[in-house]
């Protein structure tokens, strides 16, 4: 066999590899399925993270709304609170959850400060007295106010781990909600 026939039949397999499609569809699937994958898993994470988002915000606005129907509360009252929030976080785990009420007095000026505050360990997390910064579309003078503030830790699923930065797999989702009192007469607590 010559160089010449060696060539050709070289050249010959080239152009019939070439031309063979059989493995297109297999290498464009490998190509792709880690793509999908990681697209499917994120979609499923961001779902989740939303849905305890959504209930973050539920249980805050809630917990300030069965506030506001008493004209008078006490520690072990708001200490039933976080067993509301854990009521509504189910299925997810709320153990974690961190829960600060206050009552918020505004002045004739529209100054506002804490009147009472509690927390879920039991302490009093701002002094009475201090300032607090209402949003201005509900700043009316003369008025109470009652403040939730709810924080839970989510971990993230992490399905790609190496691909987060460090110390990015936990974020902490917190709602604040203000709510007026049902009647017009300020919330007291007893013993906060």
């Amino acid at each position: 066999m010559g160089r010449k026939e060696l060539t050709a039949r070289l050249c010959a397999a080239l152009r019939r590899f070439a031309g063979d499609e059989r493995g297109i569809g297999a290498i464009e699937f490998a190509i792709l399925f880690p793509v999908l994958v990681m697209l499917y898993l994120g979609a499923f994470e961001l779902t989740i993270a939303l849905s305890v988002e959504k209930r973050a915000s539920r249980s805050a606005g809630s917990i300030a709304d069965i506030l506001t129907h008493r004209t008078d509360v006490n520690k072990t009252m708001l200490a039933t609170m976080p067993s509301v929030a854990s009521a509504i976080f189910a299925p997810y785990d709320a153990t974690d959850l961190t829960l600060k009420i206050s009552g918020v007095q505004l002045d004739a000026s529209g100054n506002a400060t804490v009147a009472w505050s509690w927390a879920q360990d039991g302490s009093k997390p701002y002094s009475t007295g201090s300032t607090v910064t209402v949003p201005v579309n509900i700043a009316q003078p003369s008025t109470f106010l009652v403040r939730t503030e709810l924080t839970v830790p989510y971990q993230l699923i992490s399905f790609g781990a190496d691909f987060l930065p460090a110390g990015s797999s936990q974020i902490t989702i917190g709602r604040e909600y203000f709510y007026r009192p049902r009647s017009k007469d300020p919330i007291t607590c007893s013993d906060c």
